[in-house]
């Protein structure tokens, strides 16, 4: 009898994690918007020449040659995912920890989706051996695993993992005969770009890759769904692009004239936008340094933030300072710790983490204000750390950390 992938935990909440605030929209964005807001059509499935065009230019300026025909668009990430794994068939492989939206995509086809560890230095990325090792007993168990979705730039961890480690999993993935998706929506929000490496898997393989970007929270604000997939540039790319566009039509899903009409202008990066997207990472990186050093200062294990918007934090060490207020898995550390700190913190199982793992994900979006206003003047300062309400809700943290560390400490000493 097959064996299905391991799904449920018990009557726990796994829904999608609660949104942080993005930043305010630009003026640029909102100009482009409001000029397309008569075009009631939407766009062709796939995506229209104008947001094609953009797309490959997007890709190409990255070192990976994309001409409009080998570029797809959707109203978001999570629908180029669907039309994906709909098109591959198969089960699907992911690394341990990942971002929320990437399993329901596969489950919703009545895909097994399998957690594959991944090395100490990142997340994102599957260990190599790991992944050998997970293929041959799903194989073995009557699975199909055809598809790894993994991402170089990670959310949740906010690791990029290195050359090497790309090198590896990837080799292995292709050595077992996989299809790998690059999920790279975080890509160009790396915190220290001149001492970082990111190396895409289609730079490895070009004509074996698939790379994705879900432009909605770093070339568009929250809430504007927009994403492109970069296909190989072979038959076997073509075709693949094909299937998807199939299963987008079958979905309905296209992006709205208005939407594409912003992400095209996003594509293109003029100046106004790159510049913004340069000071947006610029001060998320100033606060997720401030969250790590209160986080690891406490006792907590995390990574050090290279990029993206925010930090995964292991409480383990921290276990009989939370169980004396109710906490003994990752749902009871959500609800505390969200309530605590008056801001979104999902817990690890809802990236694919154990339950028993008092792992959870911190976001700097929320510190930087509540109001459009507030995170408009954390932009635009030269020392956001030092403004008033971001200083409140660093401290607020700390606060919350401190006594945790405090607590754990009189709980371990000797009486």
């Amino acid at each position: 009898m097959r064996r299905t992938a391991p799904e449920s935990h018990g009557p726990v909440r796994y829904g999608p994690p609660l949104p942080d605030q993005g930043l305010p929209v630009p003026p640029e964005l909102r100009s482009v918007l409001a000029a397309a807001a008569d075009r009631f059509a939407a766009e062709p499935f796939g995506g229209g020449p104008v947001l094609l065009d953009a797309a490959g230019g997007y890709w190409t300026r990255r070192g990976l040659r994309a001409a409009p025909d080998r570029v797809a668009a959707a109203p978001g990430a999570p629908a180029l995912l669907l039309a994906l794994t709909g098109a591959l068939g198969g089960d699907l492989l992911v690394p341990r920890p990942c971002a929320a939206w990437w399993a329901p995509q596969a489950r919703l086809l009545g895909r097994s989706v399998f957690h594959v560890a991944t090395p100490a230095e990142c997340g994102g990325v599957p260990d190599p051996y790991a992944l050998l090792e997970t293929v041959r007993r799903v194989r073995a168990e009557g699975g199909d695993p055809r598809l790894l979705l993994l991402s170089v730039a990670d959310d949740p961890t906010a690791t990029v993992a290195p050359p090497e480690v790309v090198h590896e999993a990837v080799e292995a993935a292709a050595g077992e005969g996989l299809h790998v998706v690059s999920d790279e929506t975080w890509r160009d929000t790396l915190h220290r770009p001149q001492d970082t490496v990111l190396l895409s898997p289609a730079e490895m393989l070009p004509d074996d890759v698939v790379a994705i970007t879900d432009l909605a929270g770093s070339f568009l604000p929250q809430g504007w769904p927009a994403a492109v997939a970069r296909f190989p540039d072979n038959d076997a790319g073509a075709s693949l692009r094909s299937r998807v566009l199939d299963v987008l039509t079958v979905l309905g899903a296209r992006v709205a004239e208005p939407v594409a009409a912003a992400a095209a202008y996003a594509l293109d990066e003029p100046a106004v936008v790159a510049d913004r997207l340069t000071a947006a990472v610029r001060l998320h990186a100033r606060v997720a340094g401030a969250v790590h050093h209160a986080v690891g200062g406490a006792g907590a294990v995390v990574r050090p933030p290279q990029a993206g918007r925010h930090l995964y934090v292991d409480l383990g060490p921290l276990r009989s300072a939370l169980a004396a207020h109710g906490v003994g898995d990752a749902q009871d550390l959500e609800d505390w710790l969200s309530a605590r700190l008056g801001m979104p913190a999902p817990g690890g199982h809802r990236f694919g983490d154990d339950l028993a793992a008092l792992r959870v994900r911190l976001g700097t979006g929320p510190l930087l204000g509540s109001t459009e206003e507030e995170r408009e003047e954390a932009l635009a300062s030269p020392s956001p750390l030092e403004l008033p309400h971001v200083q409140r809700a660093l401290t607020l943290l700390e606060s919350v950390f401190d006594d945790l560390r405090d607590d754990a400490r009189r709980r371990e000493s000797p009486r």
